[in-house]
């Protein structure tokens, strides 16, 4: 086992504020449950909880907000040492509600998530991780996190570290920039070991109708290992020699949120482990075996509701057969 096993997840945490009343949009709409939101901090998450260890780096405001998404992380045990609280800007909220029609009514208010310089980012510690993760949905938005997370991705990848990518698309947030969207993704995976796309984010960047088609592009792009989520149908792997879909177990749905951070981190949990994480991609058995136990982790979250608290321990996941 890599006794240097620790990950790193560079990105957002942030408070989701969800509208209780039923199809209601957000004029409309009077109760606000307030939930810790943030991919990177779910992946973060789900590591811990499966029995590794992980540090998120990101910015949060010096306010009851952002006290709170750290109480919230480090009850789980994440390691919040990376975590900067900012006395200028508040903590980024989005608030949601779902319309009668099943459409979103989206407000971000985007605060200090946006304002991590390079200065703020403890070198040192992202140099002694074995895996860096980026996949923040926030992060390629604008300058000054913009430039820290693509300069950081190169650092990485110059200090020779396993880079696991996640573009993590919220149309919410590129309406009329999808073409920008895009091409900062691909400086990312271009740079990544391994990259993790839903199907619609597949078609969206590497703008093929067909999956297999679609995958080449991102290994033609330079990424390693590709998995691409299909919901209930499993997984599709693909290491550039070799590609399989990968069942996922069956369960009855009652709230995906979190379930692809879930499966990001199980999976990293398992290559963290690994002596020589590059080399396992390699090792079509053995990302099978990895892919099999990261879909169990992502379909158990879809069985509860919320994203950090559905996220199962290691022996709830060895308990469920």
């Amino acid at each position: 086992m890599n006794s240097n096993s620790s990950v790193i997840c560079i990105g957002e945490v942030l408070i989701d504020f969800f509208c209780t009343d039923i199809g209601i949009d957000l004029v409309g709409g009077q109760n606000f449950e307030k939930q810790a939101g943030g991919a990177p901090a779910n992946v973060c998450a789900t590591i811990v909880k499966l029995g590794g260890t992980a540090m998120f780096s990101g910015k949060v405001g010096n306010d009851p907000f952002g006290h709170f998404l750290k109480k919230t992380l480090d009850e789980v045990k994440v390691d919040t040492s990376m975590l900067v609280l900012d006395d200028e800007n508040p903590t980024t909220l989005a608030f949601v509600s779902l319309k009668e029609n099943g459409e979103r009514d989206f407000v971000f208010n985007r605060g200090a998530d946006a304002f991590l310089s390079e200065e703020e980012l403890d070198q040192d510690k992202l140099k002694e991780a074995s895996i860096l993760h980026f996949g923040s949905a926030t992060a390629l938005l604008e300058d000054p996190f913009r430039s820290t997370y693509l300069n950081s991705i190169q650092s990485a990848k110059k200090e020779g570290q396993f880079i696991s990518f996640d573009p993590n698309y919220r149309s919410d947030l590129w309406k009329g920039r999808e073409s920008i969207f895009v091409d900062l993704v691909k400086q990312g995976i271009a740079l990544a070991d391994f990259v993790k796309v839903s199907d619609e984010e597949l078609s969206i960047i590497s703008g093929a109708d067909e999956l297999t088609k679609g995958v080449q592009v991102l290994h033609q792009l330079g990424a390693c290992l590709v998995a691409v989520t299909l919901g209930k149908n499993g997984t599709l792997i693909s290491n550039g020699e070799k590609q399989e879909v990968i069942p996922s177990i069956k369960v009855t749905s009652i709230d995906s949120t979190g379930a692809g951070d879930a499966f990001v981190g199980a999976m990293l949990f398992q290559l963290a482990k690994e002596e020589e994480p590059k080399k396992t991609i390699g090792d079509f058995d053995q990302i099978k075996k990895i892919t099999t136990l990261s879909n169990k982790v992502g379909a158990i979250v879809c069985t509860r509701v919320g994203a950090i608290s559905a996220i199962p321990t290691n022996e709830e996941v060895f308990q469920k057969g």
